[in-house]
């Protein structure tokens, strides 16, 4: 297996409360409640480990209540190295209804000043070779400007680093400029940064030729419930999962991502790479919390998911 690398900027306290339904303005009493040390590039990190990866996790992190996450970076056998910064990790609030419905609350978090991203800057040139691939993922903190994760990029580049990539907005758009090796945007993220409605094959296969064009080979688009498409080189495919039971949604793209990065670095064929990952995200929103809990169950899923190829192929790799 591969030693991989994930960078979370800004990683929070997850707290998600169980309703049965949310009643705005009114006292709310929830059934059950959960608390996670959490963070897009720490949830693709379990994932991964589930999956027999190795792992070094990085980012910035308040140091006044940094003991939730090292404590998970203890248990999991991550190498922390992680910046700390002066101030607390946000905490983030996650309201699940029983129909599936969430309602986020995230907290500012820290501000980060450059001396902080020039010590991260510096800790990646130490840590970075002898990784495999970096995921990049989440948003980006106070003081942390889009152009700072560009940078970040090409330094994971210049050590021979393949990147995967998963934010919005303007740090999609800063990011793209470096040409990270895969991104895994949502289709309102894509259309957001394109300008333009991406609900066809067609609309995300043209956006997806011209991404490649500026050297993104891999285009991972989510769809939610609807699934997801993949174009790649020689790539284009759909995924549908089956349908859950939604405990939460929070994390299952996160689950999709690092299901993709398993296969594509095992050289999986396409068709079992996007088969696999559609089926770790299905079991991601049964759940409150992140990494693969039921082998059996997944299983089960993989075997549900239907791949299919889009129009620009004609038969499905296999």
């Amino acid at each position: 297996m591969a030693r991989i690398l994930t960078l979370t900027l800004n990683p929070a306290l997850d707290l998600t409360l169980r309703l049965e339904r949310l009643e705005t303005g009114q006292v709310n009493r929830s059934l059950e409640q959960a608390s996670h040390a959490a963070g897009k590039g720490i949830n693709v990190a379990q994932v991964l480990a589930d999956l027999g990866h190795q792992l070094t996790v990085s980012g910035f992190l308040g140091a006044d209540n940094a003991e939730a996450f090292e404590a998970l970076f203890a248990r999991r056998g991550f190498v922390d190295a992680f910046v700390r910064v002066p101030g607390e990790t946000r905490s983030n609030i996650k309201l699940a209804e029983a129909d599936g419905r969430i309602t986020d609350i995230n907290g500012p978090g820290p501000l980060v000043n450059e001396t902080a991203q020039a010590e991260l800057l510096a800790r990646l040139d130490d840590v970075a070779p002898g990784h495999g691939l970096a995921v990049v993922a989440g948003s980006l903190p106070r003081g942390v400007a889009p152009d700072f994760l560009a940078e970040l990029i090409r330094r994971l580049k210049g050590h021979g680093l393949k990147v995967a990539l998963d934010t919005s907005g303007d740090a999609l758009r800063a990011g793209l400029l470096a040409a990270p090796w895969l991104i895994k945007p949502n289709t309102d993220e894509l259309a957001e940064l394109c300008g333009r409605s991406l609900h066809t094959p067609e609309a995300q296969y043209d956006e997806a030729t011209r991404l490649r064009a500026l050297g993104i080979q891999q285009i991972v688009i989510s769809q939610g419930a609807d699934g997801v498409n993949w174009f790649g080189p020689e790539v284009a495919l759909h995924a549908r999962p089956p349908r859950v039971t939604v405990a939460s949604t929070v994390g299952a793209g996160d689950s999709l991502l690092a299901g993709m990065v398993h296969g594509l670095l095992g050289g999986w064929p396409a068709a079992r790479t996007l088969r696999h990952a559609t089926a770790i995200a299905a079991q991601a929103v049964t759940q409150v919390g992140f990494g693969i809990t039921d082998s059996a169950q997944l299983q089960q899923l993989e075997g549900a998911v239907t791949v299919q190829a889009l129009p620009e192929q004609q038969e499905v790799p296999r």
